[in-house]
């Protein structure tokens, strides 16, 4: 398949069917098998344990139980051209797969935060008291 920054796929992977496309074409859907599902088996690909988990959880529903990850390409009308995609659609989600998410820090509020919330609130609140109803004497 080619190398996704510095991460190569290797063929043995993947695997591709051709299926009837529902897509644009007229006549030529009824008889030509232009739609390409391609088949990544993940475990063959070597990932990395927190790449993996996050191709996983970015793939959703186009990861079978099985391991294997399940594009279809349906939209142009020639063969080649839905192979193209499928294989972009499959490196795209690998690489995303390949961005680290920054590790959160917990922070706590500092006190003078919180005092200056309780303030503000209580500031509001006497506000508030004060738009009661007027009485007339």
């Amino acid at each position: 398949m080619g190398t996704i920054e510095g991460y190569q796929v290797p063929e043995e992977a993947l695997s591709e069917s051709f299926i009837a496309s529902s897509g644009p074409g007229g006549q030529n859907v009824n008889k030509v098998a232009t739609a390409v599902q391609l088949r990544c088996d993940v475990f063959k690909l070597g990932l990395a344990p927190w790449a993996f988990r996050q191709l996983r959880e970015l793939a959703g529903s186009k990861m079978t139980d099985g391991g294997e990850i399940v594009i279809t390409a349906r939209t142009h009308r020639s063969q080649d051209a839905n192979r193209q995609e499928a294989r972009e659609r499959l490196a795209e989600l690998i690489t995303r797969a390949h961005v680290r998410q920054a590790k959160r820090i917990k922070t706590k509020v500092s006190r003078a935060a919180k005092a200056r919330r309780v303030d503000a609130k209580k500031q509001r609140s006497t506000v508030k008291a004060g738009r009661g109803k007027v009485q007339s004497d």
